[in-house]
């Protein structure tokens, strides 16, 4: 197939175009590389998949309006560009030219504490952006349109575990609120124009080439650097970790499960509709404590955490839990790496990227 993946220098995004590459998929990845977090993090991903782009403005964003691509030298069937979802003309000039058979949206202004002082980043990306691609779909029809949706919607909803068919009503962040309104906007276009879309709640999700924004990096580099370790709520909350090859395993298997919709439908459940849109949880089942998981991170360290206990911060939730029961009757998913083995792979990545000696 050629496959677009939306935010290719991202975390999950290079991991699905890698997979995909190997695969033998035609991928065409696009990210507007921006200065959310290390840019030489998202160029070194791009240079695992053979990719080398020159550095952008002192904004980190390229705005000039273009469609030239960077050719992989590694997979003879993976291009870049460097795009912004916001430019609906490039968006569309894009989908106009290459036809894709299937499209996957993981471009998002991502991060809960950062919505509560960056509130206007999330509409414009995350809304704007993801309209844009709906549109783009419409106009240039395609097999299947998966997107990047998040645990954060169910917010401080306290029936665990967390099920689909739940209202996800209560949000805690406009991060939460963005991801939302996506799985609603894919499915007022699913229902108005047919389009099969499917939208995968992600569990935090970890492991090598991670996000320096999340707390497994954050918690390896304090305790290598001999500093203490900010533990929210005193501790008191847990987390269901999701290894990032469990993850694209997930991807994968829905890129080939195009939702058909369900005529029988009672017209109370959410997560399934008679339109051709599906909503998943994609997770590891399993929730572990922080205060476990700071633990595993020890144990492969060899080192000892101080930690610094403190309240809870605004825009977080006390647990997350997923019901992954959905995906894996539809699709036959099934996650099967621990916390032992995902935190060793994650440290001995973050050892070898940084050159750190055991």
């Amino acid at each position: 197939m050629k496959i677009l993946v939306t935010g290719m220098a991202g975390f999950i995004g290079f991991h699905l175009a890698r997979y995909l590459a190997h695969r033998g998929d035609a991928v065409i990845g696009l990210d507007n590389i921006n200065t959310y977090y290390d840019v030489g993090l998202k160029q070194s991903r791009l240079k695992e998949l053979g990719i080398v782009v020159p550095e952008a403005g002192q904004d980190g964003v390229e705005t000039a309006h273009t469609l030239d691509m960077y050719h992989s030298s590694r997979y003879n069937k993976v291009g870049f560009l460097r795009m912004n979802l916001e430019d609906s003309r490039a968006i569309q000039e894009l989908f106009a030219a290459e036809h894709f058979d299937t499209v996957v949206n993981l471009a998002a202004q991502a991060g809960v504490r950062y919505s509560l002082t960056n509130p206007e980043v999330y509409l414009s990306s995350n809304i704007q952006g993801f309209l844009n691609v709906l549109e783009a779909v419409r106009k240039h029809p395609v097999q299947h349109l998966v997107y990047a949706s998040s645990s954060s919607v169910y917010g401080i909803d306290r029936v665990v575990p967390f099920v689909e068919t739940s209202a996800a009503d209560h949000p805690a962040s406009l991060y939460a609120v963005t991801k939302r309104a996506n799985e609603l906007m894919a499915h007022s276009y699913s229902h108005l124009y047919g389009i099969p879309t499917t939208g995968l709640r992600f569990f935090t999700v970890y492991g090598p080439w991670g996000r320096p924004d999340m707390a497994p990096f954050l918690f390896t580099k304090a305790i290598l650097e001999g500093r203490p370790l900010d533990v929210f709520n005193y501790g008191d909350m847990s987390r269901d970790f999701t290894y990032i090859d469990d993850i694209i395993e997930g991807i994968v298997r829905v890129l080939d499960h195009i939702p058909p919709g369900c005529p029988s439908w009672d017209g109370m459940q959410s997560g399934i509709s008679p339109a051709p849109a599906r909503i998943y949880n994609i997770g590891n089942g399993a929730p572990v404590r922080l205060l476990d998981f700071i633990q595993a991170l020890e144990t492969e360290l060899g080192l000892r955490a101080e930690k610094h206990l403190l309240p809870m911060q605004p825009g977080d939730v006390m647990a997350t839990w997923a019901d992954c029961t959905a995906l894996k009757d539809d699709t036959g998913y099934c996650p099967h790496t621990g916390i032992a083995l995902g935190v060793k792979y994650f440290v001995d990545w973050y050892r070898s990227f940084y050159s750190i000696k055991t």
